[in-house]
C-alpha cells in the first residue's frame, strides 16, 4: 500500500491497509470521526478533538478560515515530515442543504491543508506531506 500526499477518495474497505501502512511507516495518523454527520458543529468538535492544532481553536466561535489556519498550524507543527488524516464516516446529509455546504467547505479545507503544506514556498522550506484519507460508510 502506498500512502501518498494529498486528499483522496477511498473506499472503506481500503482503509485498514492504508492504516497499517502508516503504522509501517511511524506516519502519525489522525482519525476524525463526526458519527456519520458532516454539520459544521460536528466538523469542529473531531478536528479540536483529533488534530494538532496551532493557534488552538476556541469552543464559543466556529470560523472556518481560523480552522483552516490552525488545522494547518498543527501539522505543520509535527515533528514528523509525513502524517495521514482519516474521515472514515464521512458523508453529505440527505436532504439538509446547510449541512452539504459545510461538507463542502470541509473537503475544501483538508484539500487546501494537505495541498499547501506540501509546497515549499508555503512552508519556509520545510513540507510535511500530508494524506487526507476520506471514505464514506459502504
Amino acid at each position: 500500500m502506498v500512502i501518498d500526499s494529498g486528499f483522496h477518495e477511498v473506499s472503506g474497505a481500503d482503509l485498514p491497509g492504508i492504516l497499517a501502512e502508516a503504522d509501517r511507516r511511524g506516519v502519525p495518523v489522525f482519525t476524525l470521526s463526526t458519527a456519520g454527520r458532516t454539520d459544521k458543529e460536528a466538523f469542529f468538535r473531531a478536528v479540536r478533538e483529533t488534530l494538532p492544532l496551532d493557534p488552538p481553536l476556541g469552543t464559543c466561535r466556529m470560523v472556518w478560515d481560523a480552522l483552516a489556519d490552525s488545522v494547518w498550524g498543527g501539522l505543520h507543527g509535527l515533528k514528523s515530515p509525513r502524517a495521514v488524516v482519516v474521515w472514515p464516516d464521512a458523508r453529505p446529509v440527505a436532504g439538509a442543504e446547510a449541512a452539504a455546504g459545510d461538507f463542502r467547505i470541509a473537503l475544501d479545507i483538508l484539500r487546501d491543508v494537505a495541498t499547501s503544506l506540501a509546497d515549499l514556498r508555503h512552508t519556509g522550506g520545510r513540507p510535511t506531506q500530508v494524506a487526507v484519507y476520506l471514505a464514506a460508510p459502504e
